[in-house]
């Protein structure tokens, strides 16, 4: 199974169809009945075309898979699961309008260009050929013998067929993109030429320091019927969160203190106190029954283990304890229990699976016969290695196959299961031999050995300093008390009490559904949180506790306010564009003072400033370090020598006066300009045509209503 395996070693590739963050959308339908009463499993519509439940659980599985391979947490991956559900149906309707079919000829015609395979050699002989008639074949004998395995192909072959769309579509679309001759003469004309101007420039920074301007919610309002596009918004909830955190008080630091004392030179109570660390004969025993982290019989370099123990380690004698000491949130004792250099190895081995273990797709064989094959094999190459590159047609993985079995070199440290690593560990260099592990029985040969640096056994006696009940009984006390004071009050009232006990306060003020997290908070509750806030009973000014399990910690949660599908509230906004909308309200202020004032020096004296002089390009409108476009516009709008209207700019007002109009040529013609023009066009188009298709689709989103009609997602 060469290249399935291939396929299961690296399932990132499936994530989804176009890597691209684009806005979501929640709309509603009109009555929960329209959901229910069709199929309570169709979570939403793109242009009319079904989402259903099975599509979001297998691209939301994907997505999860792909997290726990990088070490990120599985939550919170629903929004963008569905987003790339929406993308991939956006790229399969375009697909069918180009008059397109994803026919079986069409999929493996276009395999080999996917980038699961393109880049893959293993998938290609040795003339350059895709693999094709192979690949069929392993797919049907595991359709015979592994209905699993076949169903996940099946999954990711709709991944692949998605990506192959989308390959054609932008290929099809993309090659309409060109630059007429017009416009790339006038584009290289603005190129070239440059303004020399004379200018002053209030900044909105220095003005406001001087002129305190208050921004209402009409002036955020106004600002928003300007710009609609730019704020249409999902549906939302405007959050208010009090943490109080659980944290352990100086008694019951004191307690845990007290307690590694005596384990470490007292004496534990299930020996009736002549047992400790000091005198233990069984040192992984005593840690495993008496630490709250487990015991690690690895061999660790200095900087692996505990920080305050590392520059004494090197010197240490075997048996030398060290502590107890202090470690974040943890008292600590260690012992030296041995040390050896950590040696280098270079090995290669034949894998002979079996049905049932992980690397057994498509293997018949028992776990008993796969031992006595592998048995078997593993005596020929003790008595001859050179014989080893003969049974390598036999190893179920592939990828070291295709290197000679050769595993390159190896430390402790290396990911390898313990099995494999105690074998290189503990044989030298030419020793050959059988060793199970999970994956099955491994025919290892070790080719060579090189001494690394020296590596340390330590064991750690650690107890973790936590909140007693007595201190859990105060943090709880102290959030009811806060719920009770805030109840029936006003949202300024919930900031205020918070704010004035120094309590921790966040205000997630666009918070989603299906967010996984709260912006400020980041817990295990956020997302019952989200389900709490988005409840259809939920009212304005509602709140709740929630406590965090494992932990003790207290959440107090105010629901400020629900943000339907549409237009954005102005407030819920406030944090995004307060600023935007404070320049433009000090530039119309700037602009009345400035009236019809005369010269530049006038102005100058007028805002205490002073006048500079630049040389502006339309294509690169950077005026003193900023990128202005309008006053590059004015610059070149404007009469020589005549003094410009106010120019509103990002940073500031400006007026100028133009000097003088100069042409500086640059190299390259016309056709090479024309090409790089279109080239960036084409770069840029496939993210905006594709968002733009998101803008002007039917998209419903049948989510939250499914979700708060069956009270969880039942994924």
């Amino acid at each position: 199974m060469a290249i399935l395996g291939q396929i299961r070693s690296k399932p990132w590739l499936l994530m989804g169809v176009i890597a691209l963050a684009l806005l979501a959308f929640l709309v509603n339908p009109d009555s929960i009945d329209k959901v229910f009463g069709k199929n309570p499993d169709v979570l939403g519509k793109v242009n009319g075309e079904k989402i259903t439940r099975e599509e979001f659980n297998d691209q939301l599985f994907v997505l999860q898979q792909q997290a726990e391979q990088q070490g990120q947490p599985k939550t919170g991956l629903e929004e963008q699961a569905w987003q790339l559900l929406v993308q991939s149906k956006l790229i399969k309707q375009q697909f069918e309008k180009l008059g397109f079919e994803m026919t079986e000829d069409y999929f493996w015609n276009q395999l080999p260009y996917d980038q699961m395979f393109a880049q893959q050699k293993q998938f290609f002989d040795e003339k350059g050929n895709f693999k094709t008639q192979e690949l069929k074949k392993q797919i049907e004998d595991m359709k015979a013998t592994s209905p699993e395995g076949y169903n996940q192909w099946l999954k990711t072959r709709k991944s692949i067929e998605y990506r192959l769309m989308a390959r054609q579509v932008f290929a099809n679309v993309s090659t309409g993109i060109t630059t007429g001759k017009k416009e790339a003469e006038e584009l290289m004309k603005q190129r070239d030429q440059l303004a020399d101007i004379d200018f002053v420039k209030i900044d909105y920074a220095t003005y406001l320091q001087k002129n305190n301007i208050k921004v209402t919610t009409e002036d955020l309002a106004n600002y928003i019927k300007q710009h609609p596009v730019m704020f249409k918004a999902e549906e939302s909830r405007n959050i208010g969160i009090v943490y109080f955190p659980s944290q352990p008080s100086a008694a019951d630091d004191a307690a845990a203190q007290k307690e590694i004392n005596k384990l470490f030179s007292g004496g534990t109570d299930a020996s009736g106190g002549t047992e400790n660390f000091q005198n233990t004969k069984n040192d992984s025993m005593f840690v495993m029954a008496n630490s709250d982290m487990p015991y690690n019989p690895q061999y660790l370099k200095p900087n692996q283990l505990p920080q305050t123990i590392q520059n004494q380690i090197p010197s240490a004698a075997i048996g030398q304890t060290f502590g107890p000491y202090k470690e974040q949130n943890f008292y600590v004792v260690s012992k030296l229990l041995d040390k050896k250099t950590s040696d280098s190895t270079l090995s290669r081995h034949i894998l002979i699976a079996f049905k049932g273990s992980p690397a057994g797709e498509g293997v018949t064989r028992s776990k008993e016969q796969a031992k006595k094959l592998a048995d078997s094999i593993g005596a020929i190459v003790k008595a001859n290695p050179g014989k080893f590159t003969e049974f390598l047609k036999l190893s179920n993985d592939p990828n070291s196959a295709a290197q000679g079995g050769s595993l390159g070199w190896t430390t402790p440290e290396t990911p390898f299961v313990p099995e494999f690593l105690t074998y290189l560990a503990n044989n030298p260099k030419g020793a050959t031999g059988v060793v199970e592990t999970q994956f099955g029985y491994h025919i290892i040969n070790i080719e060579d050995k090189k001494p690394g640096a020296m590596a340390y056994k330590v064991a750690n006696l650690v107890k973790a300093v936590k909140p007693s009940d007595a201190t859990e009984a105060e943090v709880n006390k102290k959030a009811s008390r806060f719920v009770q004071q805030v109840q029936g009050k006003s949202f300024n009232d919930f900031v205020n009490i918070a704010k004035k006990a120094n309590y921790q306060f966040s205000n997630p003020k666009q918070a989603k559904r299906f967010d996984g997290q709260l912006q400020g908070l980041g817990t295990e509750k956020d997302s019952e949180i989200l389900a709490w806030a988005f409840n259809k009973k939920r009212e304005k000014g509602d709140t709740e506790l929630f406590t965090v399990d494992g932990t003790g910690d207290k959440i107090v949660v105010y629901l400020n306010g629900k943000q339907s599908k549409g237009t954005a509230d102005p407030e819920s906004v406030r944090d995004q564009i307060e600023v935007v909308v404070k320049n433009k309200l000090a530039a119309k202020q700037i602009s009345e003072k400035i009236g019809k004032t005369g010269s530049l020096d006038q102005i100058a004296k007028q805002f205490g400033t002073t006048k500079q002089s630049a040389q502006v390009n339309l294509l690169n409108p950077s005026v003193a370090g900023s990128m202005e476009p309008k006053v590059a516009g004015a610059a070149f709008g404007v009469e020589k020598g005549k003094i410009s209207n106010p120019v509103e700019g990002g940073t500031g007002v400006y007026v100028l006066i133009k000097k003088n109009e100069t042409i500086n040529k640059q190299p390259g013609d016309l056709k090479q300009f024309t090409e790089s023009i279109t080239q960036r066009n084409a770069g840029m188009f496939g993210q905006a045509w594709l968002k733009s298709l998101q803008d002007n689709a039917d998209i419903d989103d049948y989510r939250i209503e499914i979700w708060n009609k069956l009270g969880s997602q039942q994924q």
